[in-house]
């Protein structure tokens, strides 16, 4: 089997396989974030820690290239923790098992982290080579991006002298994007009374599960199945002929990724089990013929369970049907301005439920602050009308595209002239940190490219060897066309 460390370029490779070895996933970089700033210190590259957690290295221009302008290579050291649920892992101790088959790099059972671990393992190839030729150079490694963009909503004016940014966050070679979608968080939740069960019922967990899940941005218009909702339908069209008393609902695990899986909970009288196992049935080959070209996989288990000694109420039990079955989930509109382009969109990501409550936890995306606003109204409107609450955070704006910015056209020429053939210039329906950055350091001219990356967000995640080296080619070529500064 071929090494992660063979493979080319071969300093970008070590980098990541050293990335892998430390766990980081979201709210948990400090052990990777200490190893990369000692490794600094060793280059005797300046290297800063700000307050919020992001690492700002520099390293000085190469010889005969002081005159260009400042450039920041970005990337975020989180990683999306998702493994299979048959997959023993810890990421908060355990290292990324990553393995090369045939023609990508892939990871057993869990999450890769390419995205974005091979864009800061680019970053750190360039910061630690002899040999490379660029302008003064910044690398900016931000935290928690998966789970809230803390790092960008933290970054402070006046660290960094840059005047162009680098972001090494896409996950299709060959796609240049110029302008990204905004978001909001907004958690519902659904207040529960309980009750005692029905007497000699019998007590049971559906599983729904083999979802091809995946980003809840990138992935959105391929319109794979949500188990959160596709579970609250087979409530919505069987609770009440089946009689179920609901325990438990649970879904998902993060909400910018699409639920891969799902179960309730529930209890029903014995003379309805065989009633059960058909409609069971029934749904499952619904779901399979529906999603036969998107998302063929779903599967649906019934396991025997405990009796349980308290129940959702009736009323409860509805209200949270209702709500789950009306919310709005996958594309709402897509761009007028940007072909192809998801606009605005929601995916109901995680649900738990609690001691008093149901929590169902959503992320809102758009390109335009209106579209974002008036899902935060639809969901608003929505928990009005089931007497529940809804609450809205991490707010973040998107990344309006510039069509006269310098270096998307010299990223655009270096494209050509290496591949002969033209970038697809995109905008992309995911929060990449850009918009963010705007806040801090409005006079950024700023573009966003990477290497293919599959299944983001899901234990498929998978990055193509090869677009990683045309990927680092091409990178190497734009610190090379720099332009002289004005400054």
């Amino acid at each position: 089997m071929t090494a992660l460390n063979q493979l080319q370029p071969q300093a970008l490779w070590q980098w990541f396989e050293q990335i892998c070895a430390i766990p980081h996933p979201s709210k948990h970089e400090q052990a990777l974030s200490e190893h990369i700033q000692a490794w600094a210190k060793d280059k005797q590259l300046a290297v800063v820690e700000d307050k919020v957690g992001n690492l700002i290295i520099k390293k000085a221009a190469t010889a005969g290239m002081e005159d260009r302008k400042t450039v920041v290579l970005q990337a975020h050291i989180d990683m999306v923790p998702q493994k299979n649920a048959d997959k023993e892992h810890d990421f908060e101790k355990d290292p990324i098992d990553a393995y090369v088959e045939g023609d990508w790099v892939k990871a057993r059972g869990t999450t890769l982290g390419a995205d974005n671990g091979i864009g800061m393992a680019s970053a750190l190839a360039v910061l630690g080579a002899d040999d490379i030729a660029h302008g003064p150079l910044e690398v900016l490694l931000t935290i928690d991006e998966e789970a809230g963009m803390t790092g960008a909503f933290g970054l402070e004016a006046g660290m960094l002298e840059a005047e162009i940014l680098i972001n090494t966050d896409s996950e299709q070679e060959g796609e240049i994007y110029m302008g990204c979608a905004g978001g909001v968080d907004g958690q519902i939740s659904v207040p529960m009374v309980w009750q005692s069960p029905e007497p000699c019922n019998s007590s049971f967990t559906l599983t729904l599960a083999g979802l091809k899940g995946g980003h809840s941005g990138a992935n959105i218009h391929l319109g794979r199945g949500n188990a959160n909702k596709l579970l609250a339908r087979f409530l919505f069209d069987h609770s009440d002929e089946l009689a179920l008393e609901l325990t438990n609902f649970s879904g998902g695990s993060l909400r910018n990724a699409i639920p891969r899986e799902a179960q309730i909970s529930f209890m029903l009288p014995a003379e309805n089990v065989s009633l059960l196992q058909s409609r069971i049935s029934e749904f499952q080959a619904l779901v399979r013929q529906e999603l036969a070209i998107a998302d063929p996989g779903a599967e649906l288990t019934l396991t025997e369970i405990p009796a349980e000694t308290k129940v959702m109420s009736e009323d409860s039990q509805q209200i949270l049907i209702d709500i789950l079955n009306a919310c709005p989930n996958g594309v709402v509109r897509m761009s007028d301005e940007v072909e192809g382009v998801t606009e605005t969109s929601l995916n109901v990501g995680v649900i738990s439920t609690e001691t008093d409550s149901v929590q169902v936890l959503c992320l809102i995306r758009s390109l335009i602050d209106s579209g974002r606003e008036e899902l935060v109204g639809v969901l608003s409107s929505l928990s009005n009308l089931a007497g529940a609450n809804v609450e809205f955070s991490g707010a973040y704006p998107g990344w309006k595209p510039d069509n006269s910015s310098p270096v998307m056209a010299s990223v655009r020429e270096t494209y050509e002239d290496i591949y002969h053939k033209e970038p697809t210039i995109m905008v992309i329906h995911a929060g990449l940190e850009c918009g963010l950055f705007k806040d801090a350091y409005p006079q950024w001219d700023m573009v966003s490219y990477g290497p293919t990356i599959r299944f983001p967000h899901s234990p498929d995640e998978k990055v193509l060897i090869d677009t990683v080296e045309r990927f680092w080619q091409l990178t190497l070529a734009i610190l090379k066309n720099i332009p002289v500064s004005e400054k």
